[in-house]
């Protein structure tokens, strides 16, 4: 089609060309020129025929190849295909064969679980009809043995449930003892506990041991001066400590009485500074209690680290270092609750090495096994050690001295060794001949009802109240008293004590009863 076009450009130009020229030269001048020109058109557009022709054939090719590969890969796809159908085709019928092996299994496990039910029914059979033999044969054996003694079952029976009684009541007298002393060991201790921390951890009833400070002052005359024109300087000194001051006819003494031992020590403090300085009005007295407050605040914080530094205790959190601090003022049974939790430590430690336990971790929640008691007062319905457990998880305690601190009064289960050895180091610090204090009068009083107590029961010769009055030994007439009145003896005087009586801890009744048989030789 190119060509046409061409040949027709060419002819219409020669034709063109002819009609212009009217010489023949110049007529065969274009005619050559023409002529040339339609060779040089043939040749481009044999050329470009030829080179048409290759770009069809390298089409053809490329869409050849491309089919072919598209064609391949149907092929392969459809071969995995059918590859996979044949596995699944195989696999279900393993399962089959599988499931028909199995279901012949069953059928035969079903036919032998009925023979041994048949086999058991029969022996089923045998044991009832033994049984029935045997119900003969035991009536029998009663009549001949009823027959013999001259009782009847039922009597005999009676009989034997009597003396089984008997025996038992002893059994359970013994049983019963040493349950109630086990169960009376820590009740007025704790009982003493509870009230005493009552009584610092809220402004309910006051005791004058645990909550009266006595300020001794050199002559009368400053009492005046403390009270002021008008009492506005006992007034300032009581509004800024928050502690009551009583200033009564107790000659060279002033009481501070306040539930909180830190306030009473800067009220104490902020006295004497003011009595020695010799200037007492509302101002100074303002200046002076608050510098007081800064420096009782900044020895708690001193005394914390002191005791953390001393014992080897790190990365332990400011506030249980300031709470440290404060057990200085603190007292428990009137021991001092600061040296009671580093004893406990110490002695955690020391146990906890023995043992091959984690000795830093014993020793950390020894100390801070009574930081419940340093709480403020809008949690004191806990008791101390909750209290503290939930402090120590507050500021981020591990779960081993968390769970020492909850449980060593039995509040929660123990879940770590450390739990149990920081409970019975408490109860060793506590239990410390001198670690806290009794009045002597009442010590004394209680040693003599303890005796007397004893001596009131017939046969009674002479009784010991000893180891402090943690025993009783009572001795008793031979002639007098059975070892079976010995033994009721011990647990009726025991029932008794724990009724009338007020003590720590477990009292030890012995009753001893001996026969002597004296003879001499001449």
């Amino acid at each position: 089609m190119e060509e046409m076009i061409i040949y027709i450009i060419l002819f219409i130009a020669g034709g063109g060309v002819g009609v212009l020229l009217t010489t023949t030269a110049l007529r065969k001048a274009v005619l050559k020129k023409s002529l040339v020109l339609l060779e040089e058109a043939k040749e481009k557009a044999e050329v470009l025929k030829k080179e048409k022709i290759l770009q069809a054939k390298e089409k053809f090719l490329q869409l050849k190849a491309e089919h072919d590969k598209l064609t391949g890969d149907k092929t392969r796809e459809l071969q995995k295909l059918e590859n996979r159908a044949q596995q699944r085709e195989q696999v279900v019928n393993q399962k089959f064969e599988d499931f028909n092996r199995k279901q012949r299994e069953l059928q035969q496990q079903t036919q032998q679980l009925n023979q041994q039910l048949e086999s058991l029914t029969k022996k089923q059979e045998e044991v009832d009809k033994l049984k029935e033999d045997l119900s003969k044969v035991q009536e029998q054996h009663l009549r001949q043995l009823e027959l013999i003694s001259g009782l009847s079952a039922f009597d005999a029976k009676a009989q034997l449930i009597e003396n089984i009684m008997e025996e038992a009541k002893s059994e359970a007298m013994v049983y019963v003892r040493e349950i109630t002393e086990d169960a009376k060991l820590t009740a007025a201790a704790d009982a003493k506990k509870i009230v005493i921390e009552t009584i610092q951890r809220t402004a309910a009833e006051h005791a004058i041991e645990n909550t009266v400070t006595v300020f001794n002052i050199e002559n009368d005359e400053i009492k005046g001066r403390i009270i002021g024109r008008e009492g506005r300087n006992i007034r300032a000194l009581e509004a800024l400590t928050g502690v009551e001051i009583i200033i009564d006819d107790s000659p060279d003494a002033i009481l501070l009485s306040g539930f909180d031992p830190v306030r009473r020590e800067i009220a104490r403090l902020s006295l004497h500074k003011l009595i020695t300085d010799g200037r007492i009005h509302p101002a100074r007295i303002e200046e002076v209690v608050q510098k007081t407050e800064k420096q009782i605040e900044q020895e708690i914080l001193e005394t914390g680290k002191r005791t953390v530094i001393d014992l080897g205790i790190h990365n332990l959190h400011g506030e249980l270092i300031k709470m440290i601090g404060r057990m200085k003022y603190r007292s428990s049974y009137g021991q001092n609750l600061l040296q009671h939790s580093i004893e406990v430590a110490k002695l955690s430690a020391t146990m906890a090495a023995e043992l091959g336990l984690n000795v830093k971790t014993a020793k950390r929640a020894g100390l801070l096994h009574d930081i419940g008691k340093i709480a403020e007062n809008n949690e004191a319905e806990l008791p101390h050690a909750i209290l503290g457990m939930k402090i120590a998880e507050k500021y981020k305690e591990k779960p081993d001295v968390c769970n020492a601190i909850g449980a060593h009064h039995d509040e929660i289960e123990m879940e770590t060794l450390i739990s149990p050895i920081v409970q019975v180091c408490d109860a060793i610090s506590g239990a410390r001949p001198g670690a806290r204090r009794e009045v002597v009068e009442a010590y004394i009083q209680r040693l003599k009802k303890l005796e007397e107590m004893a001596l009131s029961y017939d046969g009674v010769v002479k009784t010991y109240a000893i180891q402090a009055g943690r025993e009783l030994r009572v001795i008793v007439g031979a002639d007098r008293i059975s070892d079976a009145d010995a033994d009721k003896l011990a647990f009726d005087l025991s029932k008794k004590i724990q009724t009338e009586m007020t003590y720590p801890g477990q009292i030890k009744i012995t009753v001893i009863r001996e026969t002597r048989a004296v003879s001499y030789a001449k």
